[in-house]
Parts: C-alpha cells; sequence; structure tokens
C-alpha cells in the first residue's frame, strides 16, 4: 500500500474540530449541544457586506488579481492609516483567510530546518502550518498563573538559535485573551532587529479589547519596516469567517514579491467575498461600539460564573474572546469526549476545546480548555452549569 508523507503523519489534528464526529454523536441523540470550543460569532454581519453580495452585477465570476483587488487594497491600506498605520496599498496582499497569509509568510521566509519562537499556549494551527512550511516550532512557555504573560525577553533571546528565523506572536491572543503592551512590543522589535530576524504578529482582534487598554500594532515599529510582517483578516472583525478574506501586510519588499509567487500559484482569493469585505470597511463604529459591549458583557458573565465552580482557575482576559481555563480533572481531552458521548443534563451538553493542542511542549495543557464566549449570555450561564454538574459527575465515577 502507498506511504502517507512523513510531513502528513507529523501535522497536528486540530484540537477544535478533532472532536466533531463526538458532537455529531450528541446532536443524533437528540442533545442540544452548546458549542463553546469554536470562535465562530453570532453577531450578524455588517449590513453593508450583506447588501454588497445582493447588489453584485455580474455576468461571469472572473478571476481577480492574485494580490487581490487594487480598489479594496487602496481602501484597506485607507484603513489602516486611520488607525495610526502609515502602508501603502502595495504594502498588502489579499489572502484566502489569515490562514493563508500565514501561510504565505512563513512559505516566503522559512527553510526546512529553520526555527520559529512561539510563546505557548498558541493558536492551535500554528503548529499545522509551521509542519506545512518544514519548520521547527521552538515554544516559550507562559502560564495561567501569571496570565499568560509574555515571558521576559532574555527568556525570548535564550531560545534564539543560528538556526532561528523568525518570531510568531498573536496580539490580541487566541487562544488566551492576554494583549502584548507597547513596552513588550518594543522590546520584540529591539530583539529580532538584534538578531536579524523577522516578527510575524497575528493581529486579527484588533478590534476586540475591553478595558480601555491601548494596542500597538508591529507596524508601528520604527526602524523595524523590513523585518515585521502584519497578519490580518475579516473574519472576527465583522463576523464574516466564511467569507475566508485576509490579508498579509508588509513593507519588505522582498517577503511580499516572494509571497506573490504562492498567491499566482494559487490563481486569486475569493472575488465576491472581496467586494463585501470592501463595502464592510465602511462600517460605522457605532456597529463596533455595540459589538465591544456585547462581547465585554458576555466575558465578564463567563469569568463570573466560572469562578463559582470549586477547583477552576481562570484569568479574566483582556481582550479577543477565548480564555484558557484550567478545570479539576486530569485530562481534559477525555472529559470533553466524555461530554459528548456519555454525558447530559435536561437534554443538554457542552463541546470544549481540550488545551493541550494549544501547546507544543509535550504534557502542557493536559488539565486546561479554551473557552470561546461567542454564545449569549443566558447560554454561557446555561454551559457553564452543565459544566460544573459534569466535572462532579465525571470525577466521582
Amino acid at each position: 500500500m502507498p506511504e502517507i508523507s512523513i510531513r502528513g503523519r507529523k501535522m497536528p489534528e486540530s484540537p477544535i474540530r478533532k472532536l466533531a464526529p463526538f458532537a455529531d454523536i450528541a446532536n443524533k441523540k437528540g442533545l442540544k449541544v452548546y458549542h463553546l470550543n469554536i470562535g465562530q460569532p453570532d453577531i450578524k454581519s455588517p449590513e453593508l457586506a450583506i447588501q454588497a453580495i445582493k447588489n453584485i452585477d455580474m455576468d461571469i465570476i472572473e478571476y481577480g488579481p492574485s494580490a487581490g483587488y487594487e480598489s479594496y487594497r487602496r481602501k484597506l491600506a485607507q484603513f489602516y492609516v486611520d488607525q495610526d498605520i502609515a502602508i501603502n496599498f502595495e504594502d498588502i496582499m489579499i489572502t484566502t483567510g489569515g490562514s493563508e497569509a500565514l501561510l504565505f509568510a512563513l512559505g516566503s521566509i522559512m527553510d526546512p530546518g529553520d526555527e520559529i519562537i512561539i510563546p505557548e499556549p498558541f493558536y492551535a494551527n500554528y503548529h499545522a502550518f509551521s509542519e506545512e512550511s518544514s519548520a521547527t516550532v521552538v515554544a516559550v512557555s507562559t502560564t495561567i498563573e501569571n496570565g499568560f504573560a509574555l515571558p521576559t525577553i532574555d527568556v525570548i533571546e535564550k531560545a534564539i538559535t543560528p538556526k532561528t528565523k523568525a518570531i510568531l506572536i498573536c496580539n490580541p491572543s487566541n487562544p488566551t485573551g492576554n494583549l502584548y503592551s507597547e513596552t513588550e512590543i518594543q522590546q520584540l522589535g529591539d530583539l529580532v532587529k538584534k538578531y536579524d530576524l523577522f516578527l510575524i504578529s497575528d493581529e486579527v482582534y484588533r478590534k476586540f479589547i475591553y478595558d480601555g487598554d491601548p494596542f500597538f500594532s508591529v507596524m508601528n515599529l520604527e526602524g523595524k519596516e523590513q523585518n515585521v510582517i502584519m497578519i490580518d483578516s475579516v473574519s472576527k472583525r465583522y463576523s464574516m469567517c466564511g467569507a475566508r478574506i485576509g490579508c498579509m501586510v508588509t513593507q519588505n519588499k522582498q517577503v511580499i514579491a516572494t509571497a506573490m509567487k504562492f498567491a499566482q500559484a494559487r490563481l486569486c482569493p475569493p472575488t465576491i467575498e472581496q467586494i463585501a469585505c470592501e463595502a464592510a470597511i465602511d462600517t460605522p463604529q457605532s456597529y463596533f461600539d455595540d459589538v465591544i459591549e456585547e462581547y465585554k458583557s458576555r466575558r465578564d458573565t463567563l469569568i463570573n460564573e466560572l469562578h463559582k465552580i470549586e477547583g477552576v482557575v481562570v484569568n479574566k482576559p483582556k481582550a479577543a474572546f477565548y480564555c484558557i481555563v484550567q478545570l479539576p480533572v486530569e485530562n481534559t481531552e477525555d472529559f470533553a469526549k466524555w461530554l459528548l458521548e456519555s454525558y447530559e443534563l435536561d437534554g443538554e451538553t457542552v463541546m470544549i476545546a481540550p488545551a493541550a493542542g494549544f501547546y507544543s511542549t509535550p504534557g502542557m495543557g493536559l488539565n486546561q480548555v479554551r473557552i470561546a464566549y461567542v454564545l449569549k449570555k443566558e447560554d454561557l450561564i446555561k454551559s457553564v452549569h452543565i459544566l460544573k454538574h459534569a466535572i462532579a459527575a465525571y470525577n466521582a465515577r
């Protein structure tokens, strides 16, 4: 029988989606499943984007430019300029989601055996993307005890070797909800400049900051323009996950030129969706004000309810709409499967994402889960109520 590739065998499964068959079992039993496992917002997409799709007048849905429509890139560049990020449209490449943007970035800068430093826990697909790019992940660990704060620069610097090519961060963070300060970003900028590395920053959740803390983009690092690459997406900002439109932003012309080879190989990003995204840029600030207020309220509700469960450890996230929760169980993957296969409370159960898949270091995160607070408050309260009783039943088996 022909063999699967080594790279394919090494590709990690998604900790978010691998439990889907177990959710199917629960659904077939007629159970209501509260999905705390995936960051699919229930917020309505902007009406401007919906109307733009409805009003499309095309006889042929043609290929678009490999780098994305210029009109969209120009408008997106102005969107960033309005946020004090001085770039032009030629610094932007439109991609099929933020995932492709990161794949293009890694493919453009990493060679087989190169190392990329990532604070853990991290978005699980970073590991998969690194494997796909034949790069080696070097994790620097953060802990729930100190709110998953960025390790000191000394710790990160000690992780640098002659094989190190880049540092990758998610700011604000999926999965921890942490937000890095301007000082921390400046220190990372100084570090990549000192060692001639790239600093890649996934800033997809930039709009979701709850307590008035300022956001500082890597694109604002002066004198590091050739070192920094920003990843962005419309998925969360406009609640348009299915549009699959993201972008890679950098003033490094060599990176853009190299990434264009990958972009040309896949021909073009989705065309109709770009029209919707271009329209979405005109979404009024009132939309975001309402969304932020809603998510902040959901966050506070979730954290308050979780603190009522004995043995649970959780920090209040500063941003995004996720948190890592430490549960009083030994193995949350087994617990997550049990919740879907064997447990119900009044015909309902919950689906959670085991956090071990967000770590690269073996053995870490085994008693943690990632929870996405993208459900309405009433459902979050019900979900935590179910979780509380499920933990007691699970540990009493």
